[in-house]
């Protein structure tokens, strides 16, 4: 007798007497989990350590993209921000870079994500209500004030108006005197998630996705240190999708982005290398380690494999993660201070390249200046106090990180089948 069949004949006696707390233990998006992974469970999906898991900075990229990972440089703190007038966004921004913030995220309001200037009668009622108010290149500039462009990395959630918002920072950045290589930062400028989950488009499919690849093409060729796409799975998990979901949507949406890229004649190895993710983190741990692995791995081998990428950065997935906005309670929000600090952890043992990590009040209004601090202290203390950030995957290897691995990639790969099936975008 084997000592896993002996072992479950105890575990099945035992349970006579204690039963288990439910018939079902599953993982948050309701897929269902072992008890014990062992190395049989590895055989017996055809786990192949050179092939499937690789090393740090190498191809598939499971162990993440970086060699020595946040031995080097760890992910930049990126808190979200916006609100009311530029210059009150301008005094936040000021105060997390003061704090040790190493990259800024800007929100906008609805007014602005859908194109409409302030004044306009259908902005009554939501001017600087969900972010900042941007109307013009004044306010733009009002909103970056003492900010030099050339020394930080600025992502902007935008996407219906992105092109002006992007050519507007451009033209703060051109005042400053800073070139356009030392310009860095990341355009949301997804359109295809829109139309999934976010619901702020402006014009139809078509002409939209024409926008995004316009604003790709003219980026790789003169904004050499800039994110012009960061495709969007956030708001698809927000909006109710599983891991697993999120996961093949978000891919699917990117593959689009390239295909389309392709037609128009642009070399894959010359835009893919600043095409750049955004992931939601969720309260199931181990659930979401895998899932960042996952996404890697499949990414990597569809550039390569499928489309043919030569530069091995072409086959990278870097990602922003946030924390999930929909797990935060308003009742007992201090409850939300853990339920971050566990969703951060999961993203760093993941290998993002960049986090968010919400504040515990989001749930009743903007956040304050103590709770965003405490949010931003929650990555600080991540990174300096408990040790993860001393090894690259620290999890990798581990039987049931890989067999969740294997099982995610398997079921987003399904889904990404399926779309293709249906045509596609």
């Amino acid at each position: 007798m084997s000592k896993r069949v002996e072992w479950e004949k105890k575990k099945s006696e035992i349970e006579k007497k204690s039963p288990p707390r439910m018939d079902r233990f599953t993982t948050l998006s309701d897929m269902e989990v072992p008890l014990l992974c062992t190395q049989e469970d590895l055989n017996s999906i055809g786990f192949n350590e050179d092939r499937d898991l690789g090393l740090p900075g190498e191809f598939p990229f499971t162990r993440g993209v970086q060699h020595n990972m946040y031995r080097g440089k760890l992910w930049t703190m990126r808190q979200f921000a916006g609100f009311a007038s530029p210059d009150e966004t301008n005094k936040r921004f000021k105060l997390l870079l003061e704090q040790g913030q190493t990259g800024l995220s800007t929100a906008f309001d609805m007014p602005t994500l859908m194109g409409y200037d302030c004044d306009s009668p259908k902005s009554l009622g939501e001017v600087g209500k969900c972010g900042v108010s941007v109307s013009s290149l004044e306010d733009m500039e009002r909103l970056f004030a003492g900010i030099p462009l050339g020394e930080v990395t600025t992502s902007m959630t935008i996407n219906g108006p992105a092109i002006v918002v992007l050519a507007m920072y451009y033209a703060m950045a051109e005042k400053q005197g800073v070139p356009n290589s030392k310009v860095r930062g990341t355009l949301q400028n997804d359109i295809l998630k829109e139309y999934i989950a976010q619901k702020e488009w402006l014009f139809p499919i078509a002409p939209a996705v024409k926008c995004v690849i316009d604003t790709i093409e003219y980026g790789t060729k003169h904004y050499p240190n800039w994110n012009t796409v960061s495709i969007s799975g956030y708001h698809i998990r927000e909006a109710g999708a599983t891991a697993v979901q999120e996961l093949a949507f978000t891919l699917a949406d990117g593959l689009a982005y390239v295909e389309e890229s392709v037609k128009r004649g642009m070399d894959i190895d010359e835009f893919a290398p600043r095409l750049s993710f955004f992931f939601d983190v969720h309260n199931d741990f181990f659930e979401e380690i895998a899932k960042f692995r996952a996404a890697r791995r499949i990414w990597a081998r569809k550039m390569k494999d499928k489309y043919g990428a030569k530069n091995p950065k072409s086959w990278m997935l870097r990602t922003h993660a946030q924390t999930a906005g929909v797990s935060l309670t308003a009742q007992q929000p201090v409850n939300n201070v853990v339920r971050v600090a566990v969703q951060a952890m999961a993203g760093v043992l993941g290998g993002v390249n960049s986090l968010h990590t919400n504040s515990m009040d989001e749930t009743l209004a903007l956040p304050t200046d103590e709770s965003v601090l405490i949010a931003l202290r929650t990555q600080q203390i991540i990174a300096e106090e408990s040790g993860v950030a001393n090894f690259a995957d620290p999890l990798g290897g581990s039987y049931l990180v890989e067999f969740l691995t294997d099982k995610v990639e398997k079921e987003a790969l399904a889904y990404i089948d399926k779309i293709d099936e249906m045509g596609g975008w």
